[in-house]
C-alpha cells in the first residue's frame, strides 16, 4: 500500500507540472451518473526520455478507494475542525485508477465517482486537488491531513432537460494569491487545456458554450479551453446545454 500512495503522490506532483484534465460527466435521465476527471501523461513521460528507465520503479496498474484511505487515516481525522474533516469526508466516494509504466512510456490516471443527482457533484478539480493535499505522505500527520482550501466553487444542475455547469469565486483575496503564483508558469502552462465532456441521455438541442463540438449521435458535447485561461477565468467553462424533449 505505502508503493501504491508514494506512486499516487509522485503522479500528483507531475500532473501538478503538467495540466491537460478532461472532465467528463455521463448523464443519466433520472439526473445520476458518473463523474471522472482523467489525465494522459504519456507523452510527456515520453519527452523524458530514457531517464524514467533508470528508476528501477516498477509498472502499476491499480485502483485506490479514497473510502479505504480516509478510513485508515480517521484517527489523524479526527483532530481536525469540523470544516475540514467534512471537505475531506466529500472524497469519500472517489476512486482513483492509476496506470504508470516507465519503461513503455504510460502514464495515465482517472479520478471517478457515480452520484445520484449532478447536484450533489463536488467540482471534479478541486477534488482532484485535495487528493493530491492528503496523499503527501505515507503516514501523515494531522496538519498534513488539511485538504487545501479552494478560491472557487462549481455547480452541476440538471432539470427539465436543461444541464447547467456555474463557477463562482467563493474567495477573492485566495482566488488572488492563486493567480499571483501563476505569474511564474504562464509560459509552461501556455500549452495545457482542459476540456469537458459531457454525455447526455438525449440529444442536445442548443448550448450557450458556441465553440463546442458533438458527436455523431448528438447525445455528447465536448468543449476544451485553454487551462490558463481558466484559471485566470473561472467561468470560461459556464454553460447551459438544452436536450430535446
Amino acid at each position: 500500500m505505502k508503493k501504491i500512495q508514494y506512486a499516487l503522490v509522485s503522479a500528483l506532483m507531475l500532473l501538478a507540472a503538467s495540466c491537460n484534465f478532461t472532465e467528463e460527466i455521463h448523464l443519466q435521465e433520472d439526473g445520476s451518473g458518473k463523474l471522472s476527471i482523467n489525465f494522459d501523461g504519456s507523452e510527456m513521460m515520453d519527452m523524458a526520455g530514457d531517464e524514467l528507465t533508470k528508476t528501477n520503479e516498477k509498472a502499476i496498474d491499480s485502483i485506490i478507494s479514497f473510502k479505504d484511505f480516509l478510513e485508515e487515516k480517521k484517527d489523524s481525522i479526527a483532530q481536525l475542525s469540523q470544516e475540514e474533516q467534512e471537505k475531506l469526508k466529500k472524497l469519500e466516494s472517489f476512486n482513483m485508477r492509476m496506470v504508470m509504466d516507465p519503461e513503455k512510456k504510460v502514464m495515465k490516471f482517472d479520478l471517478f465517482s457515480e452520484f445520484k443527482d449532478v447536484s450533489d457533484v463536488n467540482d471534479a478539480f478541486a477534488a482532484f486537488q485535495d487528493a493530491s493535499s492528503i496523499g503527501n505522505n505515507s503516514s501523515p500527520q494531522q496538519g498534513q491531513m488539511k485538504p487545501a482550501d479552494q478560491p472557487t466553487e462549481v455547480y452541476y444542475t440538471f432539470k427539465k432537460n436543461k444541464f447547467t455547469r456555474k463557477a463562482e469565486i467563493i474567495d477573492q483575496e485566495l482566488f488572488q494569491q492563486q493567480l499571483d503564483s501563476l505569474e511564474g508558469a504562464e509560459m509552461f502552462l501556455s500549452g495545457s487545456t482542459y476540456t469537458l465532456k459531457y454525455h447526455f441521455p438525449k440529444k442536445i438541442k442548443s448550448t450557450t458554450a458556441e465553440a463546442a463540438t458533438f458527436s455523431q449521435d448528438g447525445k455528447t458535447l465536448i468543449y476544451e479551453v485553454n487551462f490558463l485561461d481558466l484559471m485566470k477565468n473561472p467561468s470560461l467553462l459556464d454553460l447551459e446545454v438544452e436536450l430535446e424533449k
